[in-house]
């Protein structure tokens, strides 16, 4: 940008625009991003502050958007990951994907990484907004860069930004709904750790949902989203007498198949179990699964488009975006004897 008179700035546009000086750099530099109203009102803004306005660039360049996950090994994030990517494509962005493995490379490691890169903005995917337990001024710190992000379940309040998330308790409803349908009364529910907002979120919903039918709400079970925790979680409640279990995830709920079998029991002959994502394995499983399907395309596109906002300068809808679930009837439950 040539400065006409003494003392120009990037802050003086943004200020008259009313807009972020990142996003008047967008449109000094032609990437992409900003709506054509954005567009506009910054390039007006450079001719009332004379200003020399940029030379239109050859080709625009496709921007880089940053996606972090928690991990590849749950079949649910790889189908997020495509969603996000597809939306991002069709608005000519590129996905930077970054995966947080035990040991190996943190959240901060990855945002230190992207940012240095360039991208224009991050979504994030069950991160560390998600964990109660967590140090949530590193969002703070990455919004002072001028970096735009999107967070993907797990909403915190000390946190200003836009959230898209599953609506846990309308899924927990629909379960208990089902099971209680089906003559169950001691209905258990299996869990990952306890600081995380979905879970908290979880057991909430299923202690609303069997209290208004009259049921114990008591029997629920913490472990790890893993086959192995499924089935831990699945034996714990098993010896509190629970003829239905429903899981945090469907992974879990397979662990809970096995571990209800490896008791001599049936499934759903004698317990009955519900999971939750349905991730592409669910109708392959033996039998197939009933579960909650998680709302992936939607969350997806309303990620990608509540980031490409914020990345225009649009900051009026930082808030939750709840996706309603949708409850998958399989073969895993059936009426209590």
């Amino acid at each position: 940008m040539t400065e006409s008179r003494p003392g120009a700035r990037l802050a003086d546009v943004a200020a008259h625009a009313r807009v972020s000086e990142a996003t008047v750099s967008r449109v000094l530099n032609g990437r992409a991003g900003p709506s054509a109203s954005t567009r506009q009102a910054v390039l007006a803004a450079l001719d009332v502050l004379g200003y020399e306005r940029p030379r239109r660039p050859k080709e625009t360049k496709a921007g880089l958007v940053g996606l972090i996950m928690p991990e590849l090994s749950n079949p649910i994030f790889p189908a997020i990951a495509q969603v996000i990517e597809q939306t991002l494509a069709r608005h000519r962005y590129i996905p930077v994907l970054g995966t947080q493995t035990p040991g190996g490379s943190t959240e901060d490691d990855l945002v230190e990484v992207l940012i240095a890169r360039g991208v224009d903005g991050i979504i994030f995917v069950s991160g560390l907004h998600a964990d109660m337990t967590a140090d949530h001024e590193r969002y703070a710190q990455i919004a002072a860069q001028g970096i735009p992000f999107v967070l993907v379940d797990g909403y915190s309040e000390r946190i200003s930004a836009p959230f898209v998330s599953a609506d846990d308790a309308a899924a927990m409803e629909m379960a208990v709904s089902h099971l209680a349908e089906l003559g169950h009364e001691r209905v258990g529910l299996a869990l990952g750790p306890e600081r995380f907002v979905p879970v908290a979120r979880k057991v909430a919903g299923f202690a609303d949902a069997m209290r208004r039918r009259g049921l114990d709400a008591g029997h629920v079970e913490h472990s790890l989203f893993t086959l192995a925790g499924g089935q831990a979680a699945a034996g714990a409640l098993l010896d509190r007498g629970c003829t239905a279990i429903v899981c945090g995830s469907d992974i879990m709920a397979l662990g809970a198949v096995r571990g209800i079998r490896a008791r001599g029991l049936s499934v759903p002959e004698e317990v009955s179990v519900v999971g939750f994502d349905d991730s592409p394995m669910a109708a392959f499983s033996h039998p197939a699964l009933t579960t909650l399907r998680k709302p992936v395309e939607a969350m997806g596109t309303a990620a990608v488009d509540a980031l490409l906002d914020e990345i225009g300068g649009s900051t009026a809808h930082r808030a939750e975006f709840l996706v309603q679930p949708e409850l998958v009837l399989r073969g895993s439950t059936a009426r209590a004897r």
